[in-house]
């Protein structure tokens, strides 16, 4: 019994010890994230911060190249991608500890235009004119050969039938923000971004929905990389917590994994 009780609390002080101010001491993880990612990431990284004390240093940009960073030795504790694709290709190379992988956030992607333009409401359905649509402006998405919003876009337009006829107005962006910027400034008359996105631009109006169907799942996985930090696993359990979710949610994101606090 005397056993039995030393082991529950020495549980209780290890419990208590998560997400303290204590362990800290001026601890840093640097996080890669999806350039979608920012605006909810950055008051997530700041709760979590107010939290432990441990500072966070976020990087954004497109998945594929912080995939491609860390393979070449970027000191990276976690990673966060757009889609499976690219969490994959990081596993491939031994740079990801899989077994912290997990599928945390869903996601949508929507037609955009600027929020003065005339286009309103279109309907995004089999046979959908877009290239009519954007008439002599430009259409803005992601790399469709390796951003994950260009991806997803290409394969709904493929699947809609609208791909060819569009096509040679595509404006490839090097990541989802700065397609989004493009259209915010009106230098494309239509973009290609997820919800998520959309929601933080006050430059950009949703026009359209993309069916769920017409793609892939959009899913961001998240993990920690084989040269984290101890620490690191404090802070990918704070991602899956109900603060997170709340976090998460208000931005848009669907958190896909039930909530660990």
């Amino acid at each position: 019994m005397i056993r039995i009780a030393g082991l529950f609390a020495a549980f209780l002080i290890l419990a208590g010890a998560s997400f303290s101010p204590a362990s800290a001491q001026d601890k840093t993880i640097t996080v890669f994230a999806a350039a979608s990612m920012k605006n909810a990431l950055d008051e997530i990284d700041a709760a979590y911060t107010a939290r432990t004390g441990v500072k966070i240093t976020a990087s954004y940009a497109a998945s594929s190249a912080l995939a491609k960073q860390i393979e070449q030795g970027a000191p990276a504790d976690v990673f966060v991608s757009a889609d499976t694709d690219w969490m994959d290709y990081a596993v491939s190379k031994k740079t990801i500890n899989e077994p912290s992988r997990v599928n945390l956030l869903g996601n949508s992607i929507v037609l955009i235009a600027p929020k003065d333009s005339r286009i309103d409401n279109v309907r995004i359905a089999q046979g959908f004119d877009l290239a009519k649509l954007a008439g002599d402006g430009r259409i803005a998405t992601g790399d469709v050969k390796s951003v994950p919003v260009g991806k997803y876009a290409k394969a709904a337009l493929e699947k809609l039938g609208a791909w060819q006829a569009a096509e040679p107005k595509f404006a490839m962006a090097e990541s989802v923000r700065a397609a989004l910027t493009l259209v915010a400034r009106g230098e494309a008359a239509l973009g290609i971004v997820y919800a998520t996105d959309a929601k933080v631009e006050p430059g950009v109006k949703i026009v359209g929905s993309f069916p769920a169907d017409s793609h892939p799942s959009i899913i961001y996985p998240v993990a920690a990389t084989t040269t984290a930090k101890s620490e690191t696993s404090d802070y990918l359990a704070f991602l899956r917590s109900s603060a997170a979710k709340t976090i998460l949610e208000k931005y848009g994101f669907k958190f896909l994994v039930s909530p660990s606090t």
